[in-house]
């Protein structure tokens, strides 16, 4: 095979019952098809992933993947895509994270990990550059109950004391041991959240995977490529950014508060009252300890807080996402309390989208009533934060009934509770929403509800069109579709090279720009319009298996309380979002895409998979 620039051309099979590893070819074309990052490991993922297969399988395959930028010093491209069958969404569950685990995955060589099977008993995987035995297991029984981050460092103690000083890990806290439905991979302090992939791992009694490699990355065009990342290090050090090296995402808080799309007690509210104390502005003034970075980074958004009450000092890294899950979503308003929640989280590897949204679900079901006994539901209500850390630690062990049924995630625990409580669990395919909106959003809820891998704003941005000014973002239009698929396309770009959603305002084209990238990189003569085909084709793929597993029509909508109630309060108080102007807004979608009405794929659509045959056979059923 060709040696070829910026991939490798190979993965590594890891069957874990086994202990065996084997390396296969990938062919370049379809390298070239998907890109890397999450196009590449959703086409693997059609490739390995049995049909029908129960999440938690030991045959469900767990994706580690990267991208042909990661490791050329290309600014903000440290990143690497996890993917599996979600077991929250029973879809497409695919995450990123960033940092020195994904330099450390380029170098061994290997394009992607695909790591199927059981362990016996609990161990972690060691994965080096040594072609005669590219892998290890060891014992883990040791680690079992520990957090994140005292499993990171007492892993690498351990391997630094065998010869592999530097490696890298990708870890579970107790609620991937537990298999909670919404647990978290963690690495560097960083976490590939949302869809479970942590339960996924634990599912194969997998404590830690670590990496080493020594591998170089060959780049085609070095002089090009470093004068193209020059240009781009410069913007990103211009007001494009500014936002984020400033203050981080936090800054979002306040500016969502005043236009009303800043979701309060579990969605029945849009503005919150307590929002000043929380804003990014004065966690600066009042709680910062420092920011810090990615590796790879010249932008350096991430902030690092620290409580100041009375309790033992505690500092964690906070994000919009999480301050507005653990603080407005449920009530509280305590700058201290989020951040300790936030920190547990983290430890713990609880997604904080998920963990948020299902106790925001759990205190309004005990606030009307459903919930009680002894095990702390009486406690349950909105700014109540007395029974937060115990609650979040039986999440994470699934101790007692209700750790148990909130373990679950929204969806499944409003199934179980039933009386009525599904009209307030706030999810879409069973993955919580984010800090937005909808009612006020009107192109965003159209991305939340035909999204694959269910509510989430980074796989479909289109909350920029609704921010642009350009567009009435309280009107439900037609053309709304075009609109969200090409922010679902970039943004699929942008996940597959993969390159920080941070510094994509710092193109002034993206698609030709990041094409030059790309070209520099592999060497292959690529044009911003292949890009945007690619775009539409990993999309595509993420279809394809969302039908293959069952997906029906009815599976693209958003949560009652969004498309029954109109907005109480703020900005845009009285507005509603009808099921009518949804399915107005999905059928331009489906139109855009090419698909029938019942948004199903019409076989000539299929003919843009080609030279990825392998990924759409045995699909009949996707076909309109």
């Amino acid at each position: 095979m060709t040696e070829l620039s910026g991939y490798t051309g190979r993965l590594l099979r890891v069957d874990l019952a086994r202990g065996e590893a084997w390396a296969e070819q990938i062919e370049p074309e379809a390298l070239r098809l998907t890109l890397g990052g999450v196009g590449l490991g959703t086409y693997l993922l059609l490739r390995y992933c049995p049909p029908g297969v129960d999440p938690l399988a030991a045959e469900a395959p767990l994706l580690f993947v990267t991208s042909p930028l990661v490791g050329t010093a290309v600014t903000t491209t440290a990143k690497y895509a996890v993917l599996a069958k979600s077991p929250l969404t029973g879809f497409i569950g695919d995450s990123l994270s960033s940092s020195h685990l994904a330099l450390e995955l380029k170098r061994t060589g290997y394009d992607a990990l695909v790591i199927s099977g059981a362990c016996a008993g609990w161990q972690y995987l060691v994965v080096t550059d040594d072609l005669s035995q590219p892998v290890a297991l060891r014992d883990a029984s040791h680690l079992l109950g520990l957090g994140t981050w005292p499993t990171e460092r007492a892993v690498r103690g351990e391997l630094a004391g065998r010869g592999l000083a530097g490696a890298r890990t990708a870890v579970i806290g107790p609620a991937g041991e537990h298999g909670v439905l919404y647990a978290t991979i963690s690495n560097d302090g960083r976490h590939a959240g949302r869809c479970g992939t942590g339960a996924v791992m634990g599912s194969k009694r997998l404590k830690a995977i670590a990496v080493r490699g020594r591998q170089p990355v060959r780049v085609a065009q070095p002089e090009r490529l470093r004068a193209a990342n020059g240009r781009l290090i410069e913007r990103s050090q211009g007001p494009a950014t500014a936002k984020y090296r400033q203050i981080g995402t936090p800054a979002n808080l306040l500016v969502f508060d005043r236009l009303g799309v800043l979701p309060a007690r579990n969605f029945s509210a849009s503005t919150f009252e307590g929002s000043d104390a929380l804003s990014g502005e004065e966690l600066l003034r009042t709680h910062h300890a420092q920011r810090v970075g990615c590796a790879s980074c010249t932008i350096g958004c991430e902030h690092l807080y620290k409580t100041m009450d009375a309790g033992p000092e505690v500092q964690t890294r906070l994000e919009y996402e999480s301050l507005f899950a653990l603080g407005p979503l449920i009530g509280v308003g305590d700058p201290n309390v989020v951040l300790r929640l936030a920190r547990q989280c983290d430890e713990l590897g609880l997604d904080t989208i998920s963990a948020g949204g299902t106790i925001a679900w759990a205190m309004e079901s005990a606030e009307r009533g459903l919930l009680g006994g002894p095990e702390g539901a009486d406690a349950l209500r909105f700014g109540g934060a007395e029974a937060l850390p115990g609650l979040l630690d039986a999440i994470a062990h699934r101790r007692g009934a209700l750790g148990d049924l909130l373990a679950d995630g929204s969806r499944r625990a409003a199934a179980r509770l039933g009386g009525g409580s599904e009209a307030w669990a706030m999810h879409v395919k069973g993955l919580e929403l984010p800090g937005y909106e909808p009612r006020g959003l009107k192109t965003l809820a159209l991305g939340l509800a035909v999204t694959p891998r269910g509510a989430c704003h980074n796989r479909i941005s289109s909350y920029e069109v609704d921010f642009s000014g350009e567009v009435d973002r309280f009107t439900a239009a037609l053309d709304r579709g075009q609109m969200a698929a090409d922010s679902e396309d970039r943004a699929a770009v942008l996940d597959s090279l993969i390159v920080c959603k941070f510094i994509r305002k710092c193109f002034e084209d993206f698609y030709a720009e990041a094409a030059e990238l790309y070209e520099h990189v592999t060497g292959w003569a690529t044009s911003g319009e292949d890009l945007r085909e690619a775009g539409k084709r990993i999309n595509l793929l993420k279809k394809l298996f969302n039908v293959r597993e069952g997906w029906t029509r009815a599976d693209d909508t958003l949560p009652p309380r969004v498309l029954d109630e109109p907005l109480a309060d703020g900005a845009g108080a009285g507005e509603r979002l009808t099921r009518a102007q949804l399915d107005l807004m999905i059928g331009g979608y489906y139109d855009a895409r090419g698909w029938t009405v019942d948004g199903k794929v019409p076989d000539e659509a299929l003919r843009e998979l080609a030279g990825l045959d392998v990924a759409v056979a045995g699909l009949p059923a996707a076909s309109g």
